[in-house]
């Protein structure tokens, strides 16, 4: 992830002036550290005018950032920022909040051994999967039809798919979402352009390649990144070169409570059972009424 980034030497950064505020000396001679860089010895990343002098408030506006965004979303919360100090003379400083998401404590295990489970048994099973624990309260399905899809109509797909995610929203209840290519993608050709209120309740969301439709998977980006943190799974397969399972036709035999040319929803009277194992990255979907032993 850091192959766009120039790693420098400390001393690089007096040549900018970016060591301004952020530098200390640590002097040999008297066993100290020293605040700034105006004296001889080592260079050392501390931060000292910021937090110790309050140059720039920076310690007041994350606190007040954290708490704001633990009362909005009602839980802890991490946060992601950027601060420029290299303004012009007499301009104020900026802070940049970049991202903001909830800090989930999942304790969850996995107590099952996904490699066993018996292909009769799986919906669908998936060999690069994220996320880790187990669902057993989903009983809907919605899937892009694989022999249907279009990549030149993937922009159609998005009133759609929205539409009945409301639904979900409304009744309270998640949804299994799975489609081909890479769902959130800003280009329509990769995948289908939602935006994440499009899918904000699906619990489990599954990029299925096709055989004449095979685009590399998102692989968790895009909006996927915040997936855990909302303790949503994330599935990719390609059936068509063995890389997970995808039982459509078990699907396509069931009553829709929803279907059109191109996206059918299915509802079930038992629930989807789902595990994911984070450690091995191997996910599963178990039909209704099936059970590991």
């Amino acid at each position: 992830e850091s192959v766009n980034l120039n790693k420098l030497r400390i001393s690089e950064a007096e040549k900018d002036g970016a060591d301004k505020f952020l530098m200390s000396t640590f002097d040999y001679e008297n066993n100290r550290i020293v605040d700034g860089t105006g004296n001889k010895g080592k260079k050392l990343v501390t931060f000292s005018h910021i937090l110790k002098y309050d140059v720039f408030p920076l310690a007041d506006i994350l606190q007040k950032s954290l708490e704001m965004g633990q009362r909005e979303m009602n839980k802890p919360v991490e946060i992601e920022f950027a601060v420029n100090l290299n303004v012009e003379k007499g301009s104020p400083y900026i802070f940049n909040l970049l991202q903001i998401r909830p800090i989930v404590d999942n304790q969850e295990t996995i107590i099952h051994n996904l490699d066993n489970v018996p292909q009769e048994k799986m919906l669908i099973a998936s060999e690069m999967a994220l996320g880790n624990g187990s669902i057993d309260y989903i009983y809907d399905i919605v899937y892009v039809k694989p022999t249907a899809f279009n990549a030149a109509k993937s922009e159609g797909f998005v009133q759609v798919v929205s539409s009945l995610n409301g639904k979900f929203l409304k009744e309270d209840k998640n949804y299994i979402l799975v489609g081909p290519g890479r769902w959130g993608s800003s280009d329509p050709w990769l995948g289908i352009p939602v935006k994440w209120p499009d899918i904000s309740g699906a619990g489990l969301i599954i990029e299925s390649g096709l055989e004449n439709y095979r685009i590399d998977p998102s692989q968790g980006t895009h909006f996927f990144q915040n997936l855990t943190s909302f303790r949503v799974g994330y599935f990719t397969l390609n059936p068509y070169r063995n890389d997970g399972y995808y039982d459509v036709e078990f699907l396509d035999k069931q009553k829709p409570v929803y279907e059109d040319e191109f996206i059918r929803h299915v509802k079930f009277d038992e629930p989807l059972k789902i595990f994911i194992d984070g450690k091995k990255r191997k996910g599963v979907v178990l039909k209704p009424g099936e059970k590991i032993e």
